[in-house]
């Protein structure tokens, strides 16, 4: 049986519709363990201050792995470690490039880490001014974190040499094993910590994350270790690409810093109700953007560097109809079934009533991006794999500007007015709900996020020449299986709302269930009426018999 389940987890996977739904089926695993995670955070704390400080102690932590690990992401080393073995077979180039990359990375960051803890009482209490009070504690949890970045960006690096090997189940496992490792430090210890015990527990699974990867790479032929002598030639080109990305998606963790810092200004508990709410939207995030984006990155960078633009475009546009096709409907479901999600994942323990309705407020009104982000995803790696990383950069910039103005714009108009958010919150049905001043950092993102995906859908039209413009049509139909399904959804609600506690977590579940099979048929419904391609085309891979593909043989040392 662990002979089959290794076996399993080391098969490679080609294709990149199979690929992909093999990273969302794995994915769906892993956002399912860090649903059941925040439910246990939720019973626990509520929306309280205790979350506020946790969520909080993340933010810097998260900002330096950006900056430096991401120097290991698999979507720059991979472009470099391909071309190094097309031109030396064994291995030998790409291998040493590996391992003068994570030289440099554990070097650097071992020294900031230490340096930014020593600093951590000042950096938490000019950057995090609601967290007077707690900032010993908050302190101190950032402090424990940082070991998290160095443990996941190693296991970023050895992400790099699953990918290449098409080892996608093995590299989708990772945050299976991250997610078990907090649930542990909430059940086990949590008790015997307190708040230090949780992010012990994440500590835990970054290093599963890690670990879980370390002996397919142990027995490659790019197994990498420290290497003393560095080659700056090689290593200067690695960081003029790396640098940029890194600055990009460094944007982003600035922007949910800001985010976070705005949150705690506002009523208790703020900062825990945007956590959780975006940790939700995230699953289809996760599902549907990352696994287009991740399984269609190699690829990519093959047929470029190949000068295959034709079948280049191709695959763009394909994952980009798929996308489309996925996510839009999905935002007509999460927004008629915000509250049953919210309620059935976090509703327990301390989490009341009042924060289920913010939760599904927020959760809503961040979902209304949904699409755009995860085409966001797509694209930038689409220029990653086309070797550009400035365009990214100066796009993603612009959209993060937007993002923090509209937030602190948006804030500032009700902090002085606010009668002007007396619509948003009756039409979202939190009206004299305390707290709800927390939608405009949802809405402030969202809109930021739709502004970016235009930038850089126009920004790829002209580099590449992908023919979007039959996108226009694929979101239509996409749109219209939104409405059907939101409509399906609302009128099973209505209708199983007689004969159901909704109580009890078991009525609440039933009657979201029952809503969202509804929503599903229609959402199948219209798809097939309009007869929409993307059916046929999901139906074929699914025939192509995803986990029955060619099973590599595991090595002995391995097993």
């Amino acid at each position: 049986m662990v002979k089959r389940v290794i076996q399993i987890m080391y098969k490679e996977v080609r294709g990149l519709h199979q690929a992909a739904y093999v990273l969302a089926f794995f994915t769906f695993g892993s956002q399912l363990l860090a649903l059941l995670r925040d439910r246990m955070l939720a019973s626990q704390f509520g929306a309280g201050p205790e979350l506020d400080m946790y969520y909080t102690a993340f933010r810097i932590p998260d900002l330096l792995y950006v900056l430096f690990a991401s120097t290991l992401s698999v979507y720059v080393l991979i472009p470099f470690v391909s071309s190094r073995m097309q031109t030396d077979t064994s291995g030998e180039l790409a291998r040493k490039l590996l391992s003068q990359i994570f030289s440099l990375f554990l070097s650097v960051y071992v020294v900031l880490a230490i340096i930014v803890a020593l600093a951590a009482p000042y950096i938490v209490s000019y950057v995090f001014p609601g967290m007077e009070g707690n900032t010993e504690e908050v302190v101190l949890l950032l402090r424990i974190l940082l070991l998290q970045p160095m443990l996941l960006g190693i296991s970023s690096l050895f992400g790099v040499v699953t990918q290449l090997g098409h080892r996608f189940v093995l590299y989708a496992v990772s945050p299976l094993i991250y997610n078990i490792g907090i649930i542990i430090g909430i059940v086990v210890l949590y008790p015997h910590f307190g708040l230090s015990g949780l992010v012990y527990g994440v500590v835990l699974g970054a290093f599963g994350h890690m670990a879980v990867q370390f002996p397919l790479v142990r027995t490659s032929v790019l197994s990498f270790g420290f290497d003393w002598k560095i080659n700056w030639k090689d290593v200067r080109s690695v960081l003029a690409v790396s640098i940029p990305r890194a600055a990009t998606l460094a944007m982003h963790q600035v922007v949910l810093l800001v985010l976070v810092a705005v949150a705690g200004l506002m009523t208790v508990g703020s900062v825990a109700v945007f956590q959780f709410a975006y940790n939700l939207q995230s699953v289809p995030l996760a599902v549907i953007g990352a696994s287009y984006s991740i399984a269609a990155f190699p690829l990519l960078a093959d047929l470029y560097a190949q000068k295959k633009m034709d079948t280049f475009r191709l695959h763009i546009v394909s994952a980009l109809r798929h996308i489309v096709f996925w996510s839009v409907p999905a935002i007509g479901l999460i927004v008629v079934l915000r509250a049953q999600m919210v309620r059935v994942v976090l509703g327990s323990g301390a989490f009341d009533w009042g924060d289920t309705r913010l939760t599904a407020a927020v959760l809503a009104l961040l979902s209304v991006s949904l699409f755009a982000q995860a085409i966001n995803l797509l694209i930038v790696r689409v220029f990653y794999a086309g070797g550009f990383t400035r365009i990214p950069f100066v796009v993603t910039f612009f959209g993060s500007l937007a993002a923090v103005g509209s937030v602190i714009g948006l804030y500032t108009m009700y902090t002085h007015t606010p009668d002007m958010m007396k619509g948003l919150e009756s039409f979202m049905r939190v009206s004299e709900v305390p707290g709800a001043e927390v939608m405009v950092i949802a809405l402030g993102y969202s809109a930021a996020m739709i502004l970016q995906m235009f930038l850089l859908l126009v920004s790829a039209l002209h580099v590449f020449a992908i023919p979007v413009r039959g996108l226009l049509l694929h979101m239509v139909r996409a749109t219209a299986a939104a409405f059907a399904g939101g409509f399906s959804a609302y009128a099973a609600l209505n209708f199983f709302v007689f004969g159901i506690n909704e109580e009890t977590l078991l009525g609440i579940f039933l009657q979201g269930m029952l809503g969202a099979i509804a929503g599903l048929l229609g959402v199948v419904s219209m798809y097939y009426v309009l007869r929409t391609p993307e059916l046929n085309e999901i139906y074929r891979s699914c025939r192509g018999r995803i986990f029955k593909t060619d099973v590599v043989a595991v090595q002995d040392e391995i097993l």
